[in-house]
């Protein structure tokens, strides 16, 4: 007897901000100013890059986030042109949507500020719908909210990834992850996020995380992916980029096309291989409203 396909193959719950990136010369030290070069404002946040990468290799998404009532409605008609399921994108009135200020050198350096705003304090928000979900990715966001949503995700025995970013420095208690590494199936991290899991957890190494969640998937720049598994380790080189245009959105553009193989059956080798492709494509790609060219 065939199993129904999940009504949603994934539903993605974190920030969708308003990335403000300004171009600058030389990055200001203390009490210092540097002129502006170029100003442009994007659709980001790490939820709401995942989510469209995914959406455009075919995979049924949804986005769940709390924003204010300044996001512009050209942003919300973009989603909606992605295929990106929004119904789960809240509007929390009196605050407003998280916003980036990204400041980029010539060098390809970067500072970056966040306002977390609507998405600041969210332990009491209704949680999204998780009927017909097949897999739910929680990335940045209040932990009291996220352990909320992975243990009901748990309850009803859908399979979930944890995918803190930066956040796991500054939002993250050492209880929180351990608690949220025993409800999961999948870790997400670059090399010093989870070398900073690691630590909370008391182990030595990233490599030592299988111990407790089944699968992690470290990326690391320019030295690839590794997924350390409790069979073994999976390696997946990262695609050279003659000319790099920039690296903000790299690291999520590799979990949504990482989901494209992982969620169709793929090799855990071929699903990392599609998130290696994908993040070079936008390596490669002076970062526009619209993604860049890309094919799993």
């Amino acid at each position: 007897m065939s199993i129904a396909r999940p009504r949603r193959d994934l539903l993605v719950v974190g920030h969708l901000n308003l990335d403000h990136e300004m171009g600058v010369d030389e990055l200001p030290g203390p009490d210092r100013t540097v002129p502006v070069r170029s100003r442009r404002v994007f659709l980001g946040g790490t939820a709401g890059n995942i989510a469209r990468w995914a959406a455009r290799t075919g995979l049924r998404v949804e986005l769940a986030s709390f924003v204010g009532e300044d996001l512009p409605d050209e942003f919300r008609a973009l989603l909606r042109r992605e295929k990106v399921g929004i119904s789960g994108v809240r509007v929390r009135k009196g605050e407003l949507t998280p916003a980036c200020w990204i400041a980029r050198d010539r060098a390809g350096e970067q500072v970056t500020l966040i306002d977390q705003g609507a998405m600041g304090s969210t332990a009491r928000e209704p949680l999204p719908h998780l009927d017909g979900v097949g897999w739910v990715h929680l990335t940045t966001g209040d932990p009291r909210y996220q352990l909320r949503l992975a243990r009901e995700a748990r309850r009803r025995h859908i399979p979930i990834s944890f995918d803190p970013a930066q956040e796991i420095h500054y939002r993250w208690s050492p209880a929180g992850v351990r608690e949220m590494l025993g409800h999961s199936s999948l870790l997400f991290a670059n090399r010093h996020e989870a070398e900073a899991v690691a630590q909370a957890m008391g182990i030595r190494s990233p490599a030592e995380l299988t111990e407790v969640v089944p699968v992690a998937v470290v990326t690391d720049g320019a030295r690839g992916a590794t997924a350390y598994t409790r069979r073994g380790e999976v390696h997946a080189p990262a695609v050279r980029v003659r000319r790099p245009a920039g690296v903000t959105g790299a690291g999520d553009a590799f979990r949504g096309a990482f989901y494209s193989g992982w969620l169709t059956g793929l090799t855990l080798e071929r699903s990392l291989a599609r998130g290696a492709r994908a993040a070079a494509s936008v390596v490669s790609h002076p970062r526009e409203l619209l993604l860049p060219p890309y094919s799993p």
